[in-house]
């Protein structure tokens, strides 16, 4: 192999806990400087490929300023999903004054992680993960890096390998990505790691008693331990004409290939509800060149989730690009000929269309789960610390419920993030270590040129202190109920986001009323860590 050696610094332009991004030939780098050694990976993120030089450096991690993947900068260790690749680790040496770093000639900068080899001689267990979706792939690829050598089966009902499901409303919809660019990861990877993946199957029953799936075609298997993480299953609208061609909701790949091909004659879509889902499609189908109209029983978008302030902003954007609202309404009838024509409205109008996307939420895909703790909010599972639902059973994902570490209240979260969070974490459990699920929820969200991160949860707050300017989409806004903060909005201030993401991790926020006062420094408070 051959390799590339360039100076990459002088020993005196790094002080302990600096980070740099330099280049050796023509790769790029990431230069860290930890108890006063060296040290070179990767240097862009394995997710969406973000310069991690722009993250922030805490302890021995490096986060993510995008969606707060988080690596170990003394080895690339992947320490916090998104992405599923670790980063490249190169060679340092110092000579004189000089840092010198060698780089393999043909490095992409990221690596595989290193996993088990299959050996049913070693162990003759069955591990099944029922649900394609992140967590399940995170729990798949976690299970081998955590040592297990038996069986693992993957089941779908889809008839695709795992996809990132956030490109569908955020880029797929909008010609933003290819059909090649969404699978997670290639057939040859899961065959490699011995990862079977059972497509197009669906399971009907799960006994937890006699550890044993049945699927729908009547044959069965049994498991040593199960983690299910089916995920949600799109809120239908009850009304007549519901039943309509070009009707649609948008859950899966093949929801977004329909609604892609039932958009190929533009025109007119209606979209139900103001969700993330609803915002999201609504901002893709307009760049797709769509006259959209979204329809809500709200009064500002996005209210109960970031307020009204940054709610209206959003409204706003949409506005200025071409969207309509329809507030304070619901449908409650689709009319046309085979095909929906007419949206109506329950104060009488009626809206032409197209195309009608339903983004009105899901539900817990639970129906199918014997003697299991389910909420009776939502049927949503309920587990302990560790993700546990019953003996040789785990949850994750958008199903699974649990007592949120920072504030001790029953919470269940429909963040990418947490799934692949609990996937992992369910993982190790399942692999016979006790990890506790102490993950901090964050999301993202692009409509047209709006880009927001969100870090912890808040279903309620007794204020929001916003620093920044909402006009230019340049501010932070922190949710905060008894005195503490709950959750922290951003749009534009990606590194803060990333620090403010590790001081809520470490319960090492600024006061409140430091926070009133403005101008609090989270870069250096978090590299102080």
């Amino acid at each position: 192999m051959k390799y590339i050696e360039a100076i990459a610094a002088n020993v005196n332009d790094l002080k302990d806990g600096d980070m740099r991004q330099v280049r050796v030939g023509e790769k790029e780098v990431l230069l860290n400087k930890l108890d006063g050694k060296f040290y070179a990976i990767g240097a862009h993120c394995s997710h969406y490929g973000a310069p991690l030089a722009k993250g922030v450096l805490s302890g021995h991690h490096v986060v993510c300023p995008w969606h707060n993947a988080c690596f170990d900068v003394t080895n690339g260790d992947q320490n916090q999903p998104p992405g599923l690749d670790a980063l490249a680790c190169y060679e340092v040496r110092v000579e004189g004054e000089n840092v010198i770093v060698s780089v393999p000639e043909n490095t992409t900068g990221l690596r595989s992680p290193d996993m088990a080899q299959f050996d049913p001689n070693i162990d003759g267990r069955t591990f099944v993960i029922l649900g394609a979706g992140t967590a399940g792939t995170h729990a798949a690829e976690t299970l081998r890096t955590a040592g297990y050598q038996g069986r693992i089966v993957m089941i779908t009902k889809e008839d695709k390998l795992p996809y990132d499901r956030t490109k569908l409303s955020k880029a797929y919809l909008a010609g933003k990505a290819s059909p090649e660019e969404m699978p997670l990861r290639s057939p040859e990877f899961y065959d490699e790691h011995h990862i079977e993946v059972l497509l197009n199957q669906q399971v009907k029953q799960v006994d937890t008693t006699a550890k044993k799936l049945t699927f729908s075609n009547g044959d069965s298997l049994s498991y040593d331990a199960l983690l299910v993480a089916t995920g949600g299953k799109p809120r239908q609208l009850d009304v007549p004409g519901a039943d309509l061609r070009n009707i649609f909701t948008l859950r899966s790949f093949e929801d977004a290939n329909h609604i892609l091909t039932a958009a190929e004659s533009k025109g007119r879509a209606v979209v139900i509800g103001s969700s993330f889902i609803g915002m999201e499609t609504a901002a893709a189908l307009t760049q797709q060149g769509f006259d959209v109209t979204i329809v809500s029983p709200d009064d500002v978008p996005l209210k109960k989730i970031f307020g009204e302030q940054i709610g209206k902003r959003f409204q706003q954007v949409h506005e200025e690009n071409g969207v309509n609202f329809k507030f304070n309404s619901k449908a409650v009838k689709f009319e046309g000929n085979g095909q929906v024509e007419t949206v109506i409205l329950d104060n009488g109008d009626r809206l032409a269309a197209n195309i009608v996307i339903i983004g009105i939420g899901v539900q817990p895909a639970t129906d199918f789960l014997q003697d299991v703790n389910l909420h009776p909010k939502d049927h949503s599972v309920v587990v302990d610390e560790y993700l546990r639902a019953a003996d040789g059973l785990y949850i994750a994902g958008d199903i699974a419920r649990y007592l949120d570490w920072r504030t001790g209240e029953s919470i269940r979260v429909e963040h990418w993030r947490v799934a692949a969070q609990q996937g992992r974490i369910a993982a190790h459990n399942m692999a016979g270590k006790s990890v506790k699920f102490r993950g901090l929820p964050f999301f993202w969200t692009m409509q047209f040129k709006f880009p927001l991160r969100y870090v912890g949860h808040a279903e309620s707050w007794d204020e929001i202190i916003i620093d920044g300017d909402l006009q230019k989409q340049e501010f932070i806004a922190f949710y905060v109920a008894k005195n503490q903060v709950l959750a922290v909005a951003t749009s534009h201030r990606d590194q803060e986001t990333a620090a403010i993401s590790e001081l809520m991790r470490l319960n090492q926020m600024p006061s409140i009323d430091e926070l009133r006062n403005g101008k609090v420094d989270f870069v250096n408070r978090a590299r102080s860590n």
